[in-house]
This record gives structure tokens, sequence and C-alpha cells, in this order.
């Protein structure tokens, strides 16, 4: 009878004999799995290449900066004039809970169409810059006309 473990005598705790060796799964990083293509382009659909980075388009972000920046400016006077509005109305006992609802639902569902047209699967598909551009050109007229009224009005 031999003496070494695993050759019909079980190891004692702590160590591991050749047979425990031999019986050990390699670990499920070593194994790699290759798909028959004809495989893969059933479950995934035909291979596609990469597609390769959009050329940066400095112009088109600056003109998108520029609209954001009348736009939020815009959104801004409006904002404070309508803020200054409620506060002279509650000094003067009307309420204006109404009023100051009317103009929050008002930015939010704004906000919430641009959101749905830059995430539309058409718009999708452009440049960031682009999608950037295109919502800012459709949310700069009418605050900026109405604050520009404002001000002449109020003025």
């Amino acid at each position: 009878m031999s003496t070494q473990p695993g050759e019909g005598e079980y190891p004692h705790p702590g160590q591991v004999g050749d047979r425990a060796a031999r019986m050990a799964v390699p670990a499920r990083k070593d194994r790699k799995v290759h798909l028959n293509p004809h495989t893969y382009a059933t479950l995934y659909g035909p291979w596609q290449p990469t597609p390769q980075p959009r050329p940066a388009r400095p112009v088109v972000a600056a003109l998108a900066a520029v609209v954001w920046v009348v736009t939020l400016a815009s959104l801004g006077w409006l904002t404070f004039f309508v803020g200054m509005v409620a506060v002279w109305g509650s000094a003067a006992g009307v309420p204006v809970g109404g009023f100051l609802s009317r103009y929050a639902l008002t930015v939010i569902g704004a906000a919430a169409a641009l959101t749905a047209l830059t995430f539309a699967p058409g718009v999708r598909r452009l440049a960031v810059e682009t999608r950037l551009l295109i919502a800012g050109s459709l949310a700069c007229p009418a605050p900026t006309a109405l604050a520009i009224w404002l001000w002449t009005r109020s003025g």
C-alpha cells in the first residue's frame, strides 16, 4: 500500500493529492466559446462592422450653444417676470397658485415635447450637436419673442 495521498488513501484536510489535481475543473474564463457564423447570424442578425466615430463639427456645436444660451436667458427673464407678478399679486391679495401652476406646466410640457422630439428614432440617428441645434431652434423663438415683447411693454 502506498503512502501517497490519492492512491488508495484519502488525503488529510488541507492536502491536495494528484487525484484532486486531475479532477480540478478549469476556470470558466479559460474556456472560449466560438459560434458557428450561421448560428450567430440567426441569433443576432448579420455581422456589421462597428460604425466609425463621426467627425467633430464645432460650427454646429457653437450654433447650438448660442441658440440655447438665448433660449435659456429668455426663459430666465420670463421666470423672473412671472415671479415678480406672483409676488405683486399675492401682496395685493390675489390668489396666484393657478397662475404659477399654469406657467410651470407650460414649461414642463414644452421640455417634454422637446425631449420626445430629440429622442425620436429619426432624430436620434443624427449627431448630438445636430440634435441640440434642432431642439434649440424649435425652443428659441417662443420664449425669446415673449421676453422681448414683455421687455418693451413693461419697461
